[in-house]
């Protein structure tokens, strides 16, 4: 193992820059080569290299986005797409991949693998949906920056006995929804997993008025449903006037948060510790505190559940 590739895929997601740094060092340590490939598989397919050295990831641990920079590829989701990608990273002289991204940038780095390529996966979404690893890189900075938002929200909700439907991301998973309804003690989560029953929410909303709430909020992961989408539906919203606000793409940037930069390392350094072992074709991913590796199709061969007692704090709690 004596020359190592990396990129970044997909979404990009904070920490995604920590990520690449303890990849490169961690492979610098232990004797190896690194080539970065920009713009994740589009850029393997095009060329579009550059060497990476210890000097050069210096000081991009707490940088928000990917240096390497990111971009979805549909390409490379055929099998002439890999076969040419395989042939580029053979054209460099690559002995290994390390991608990093969600499970659509690891079921290519999968086809990789079947076709005999050494691959390894580190788990980068603000999602938080993919298993084998208690949390994604990127998540816990996206959950603190919807809450900053949310809190904000909140002083004008009172002030005006407003409701705020807040939209968040979260096209096929609740996590970020749940996670920042909780820690803003909003008064309901809608999330994709979960189906929600449009008479019991303006049921509570009226209870909530009733009691003299002077505001609520509703945070909703935009796979259930656009935030305007909810607004036109809730016709009853017991005398709140509603307001909509989409967080949108603002969860992904920023300086990741302590945890993510720490994550990151670890998972970065264990992608590396996992080659140089010579386990091929796995994911790296923190559980209950240890960095683990699990085979990379289990991203999107198993679902990664919500935590029911979280649900179930937001309805007790937002009473």
């Amino acid at each position: 193992m004596k020359r190592v590739g990396i990129l970044t895929s997909g979404g990009d997601a904070p920490g995604m820059n920590a990520a690449i740094r303890a990849v490169t060092r961690t492979a610098i340590y232990n004797g190896m080569e690194v080539i970065g490939f920009r713009r994740g598989y589009e850029g393997l397919l095009e060329g579009d290299v550059i060497p990476l050295s210890v000097s050069s990831v210096g000081g991009i641990v707490h940088r928000g986005g990917t240096m390497l920079r990111t971009a979805r590829c549909e390409r490379f989701t055929k099998p002439e797409g890999v076969r040419e990608g395989l042939q580029r990273l053979k054209e460099y002289d690559m002995d290994a991949l390390v991608v990093i991204g969600g499970d659509g940038s690891f079921r290519g780095a999968y086809e990789l693998h079947k076709l005999g390529f050494p691959v390894v996966g580190i788990p980068g979404t603000i999602d938080n949906d993919i298993a084998g690893t208690d949390c994604t890189i990127g998540f816990d900075t996206a959950c603190n920056t919807a809450l900053q938002c949310i809190e904000k929200l909140r002083d004008t909700a009172s002030s005006h006995e407003r409701l705020f439907l807040v939209e968040v991301m979260g096209r096929n998973a609740g996590f970020l929804a749940l996670e920042a309804a909780v820690a803003a003690g909003a008064e309901f989560a809608l999330v994709p997993e979960v189906p929600f029953d449009m008479d019991v929410l303006c049921k509570k909303l009226h209870y909530a008025k009733e009691r003299g709430k002077s505001h609520s909020l509703i945070i909703v992961a935009e796979g259930v449903m656009q935030a305007s989408e909810l607004q036109a539906l809730l016709k009853d919203t017991g005398g709140y006037d509603a307001r909509i606000t989409v967080l949108g793409h603002i969860q992904r940037g920023g300086s990741p948060s302590s945890f993510d930069a720490v994550l990151a390392s670890r998972l970065g350094g264990g992608a590396i510790d996992a080659l140089v072992r010579g386990e091929f074709g796995v994911m790296v991913g923190r559980i209950n505190g240890e960095i683990v590796t699990n085979p990379i199709q289990i991203s999107w061969e198993q679902k990664k559940s919500l935590d029911a007692g979280m649900m179930a704090l937001v309805e007790i709690l937002g009473i």
